[in-house]
């Protein structure tokens, strides 16, 4: 059965979730209240496009397994299109370093384990390109949505349009037989309906971190630093987080992360000469962003007020809205730093466009879309949430000067020696990491590779080599916090002379 389907926003989560709905034979409108993407390619896209919108477009994106396996299932043309666009694609094989290779017996599932290399304003543009080029979906540019229309029955509140303003023009309501807010972190869906008398409950935790961007070009005639010679170039130096992102057409990006109480190196790393010279301190980093390997193409610039958020749109087994549905980050917001968002947006969407396909009464669909969304999200949710707590207990430990194994119990002790054991055992052997990946590409549940005797088996005897050896795999060498205070001082000392 066609419907009409009013998706709010065309960001990445809006635009999957417009292919989707589509695929199954609906009418679908997307409202986005930015202007297209200018013509051109992927720098047009990336240095000109205005995305007021997305406070997250440039800074570095993942697009694990699970979501480039379904677009590849679902628009193989697409994924054409970005290779077109200059795309990569990065293989488990191209992800084993040299000494595993020996070990490395290639398995059909492997092939699903890979990422798509690119900016996320690549990504979006030509995903955008696609999705306007798809007969039953408009996208409707410069178009904020101010509040929506609503009837109330004996089973609650029914969403049944939207109230528009075009170019800043006059208020107009539109209706649809359902509403999807793919808005994002920034969504006045709950605010409307809490103003109609539905609460949507809400669970927030603070990560407690901020993180900064810079990107970057190879210069002409330079490749990339080998991912399996000398340092890793995505690390945790305990009082600081750090990763290489590289992108399409010889960009990349570099992102550091730090605890919000680091004032003194927040401040700093929003100078770009002091980024580099932190850059340039970390033996992982130094390699791309040397002046001779590549040149800086944007300032340093930050991304903060990182939340983890569930928002409840059932209560008690009573939907707080009827024809209403909210994806992504609009519902389920993980700590970016682990590049899900848009893996699990993509998973959301897909969701969303099956129940509505298979389910046609309006209470059974948002059960069942709630049930569903628990079952997927919720465990990717909740393991994210756990490392932002990890997290903020090890870097609190490390300003006053402890290790974090040195407070709480036994058991949390026991848990980061676990945790030890399985990072040294993937760096080490092939079936671990296979396993491993198998999770960070979000290909099955959290933790379920762990089911496997043999891993479990391997981990066990690597915990018994002791924990000097394995949390050697956690914290990769680099200065210790004092030491890159001095030369973050040395720096400004520089710059005053």
């Amino acid at each position: 059965m066609s419907q009409n389907i009013a998706v709010v926003g065309a960001g990445i989560g809006g635009l999957c979730t417009g292919l989707a709905l589509a695929a199954k034979g609906n009418i679908v409108t997307i409202y986005e209240r930015d202007i297209e993407p200018p013509e051109g390619g992927a720098d047009q896209a990336f240095f000109e496009w205005q995305r007021r919108g997305a406070a997250q477009f440039r800074h570095p994106h993942a697009f694990l397994g699970v979501m480039c396996n379904m677009l590849e299932k679902n628009y193989p043309d697409l994924i054409e299109q970005f290779w077109e666009a200059g795309a990569r694609k990065l293989t488990f094989s191209d992800m084993l370093p040299p000494e595993l290779l020996p070990q490395y017996k290639p398995e059909p599932a492997d092939d699903d384990m890979w990422l798509l290399m690119c900016r996320r304003a690549t990504m979006e543009t030509v995903l955008r390109r696609y999705v306007e080029s798809t007969h039953n979906v408009t996208i409707n540019n410069t178009t904020n949505v101010v509040g929506v229309t609503t009837v109330t029955t004996s089973k609650g509140i029914t969403v049944t349009g939207l109230e528009i303003q075009v170019d800043r023009g006059e208020i107009e309501q539109v209706s649809h037989d359902i509403i999807v807010d793919a808005s994002g972190r920034g969504t006045r869906f709950p605010e409307w309906l809490e103003a109609l008398g539905s609460e949507v409950k809400t669970e927030d935790d603070d990560a407690d971190i901020v993180y900064y961007t810079r990107h970057y070009q190879l210069n002409p005639g330079e490749e990339e630093p080998s991912r399996h010679s000398g340092e890793r170039s995505a690390g945790d130096l305990g009082y600081m987080k750090y990763g290489v992102f590289p992108g399409d057409n010889g960009h990349f990006a570099v992102i550091i992360c730090l605890p919000n109480h680091e004032t003194e190196l927040r401040e700093a790393i929003k100078d770009p000469e002091q980024f580099d010279a932190i850059c340039n301190a970390i033996p992982g980093l130094k390699p791309w962003v040397n002046s001779s390997k590549s040149t800086a193409t944007t300032a340093s610039f930050g991304f903060g007020d990182i939340h983890a958020i569930w928002r409840h749109f059932v209560n008690d087994g009573i939907p707080v809205a009827l024809s209403f549905f909210a994806v992504g980050d609009s519902a389920v917001r993980t700590n970016p730093l682990y590049g899900r968002g848009c893996s699990t947006g993509t998973i959301h969407a897909h969701l969303l466009a099956r129940i509505l396909d298979e389910y046609s009464d309006p209470v059974e669909r948002a059960l069942k879309f709630d049930e569903e969304t628990e079952n997927e999200l919720r465990p990717i949710f909740i393991a994210s949430l756990n490392e932002d707590k990890r997290g903020i207990r090890q870097a609190e430990a490390l300003l006053e000067g402890k290790e974090v194994e040195d407070q709480g119990s036994f058991k949390q002790w026991l848990r980061a020696s676990f945790g030890d054991a399985i990072a040294s055992a993937a760096r080490e052997q092939v079936h671990v990491l296979r396993g491993a990946m198998r999770t960070f590409n979000l290909m099955e549940k959290p933790g379920d590779f762990l089911k496997d005797n043999r891993i479990r088996l391997t981990i066990l005897r690597y915990m018994l080599r002791g924990r000097a050896k394995n949390n050697r795999a956690r914290f990769q060498r680099g200065p210790r916090r004092e030491e890159m205070l001095a030369v973050v001082h040395q720096g400004s000392s520089q710059e005053a002379a």
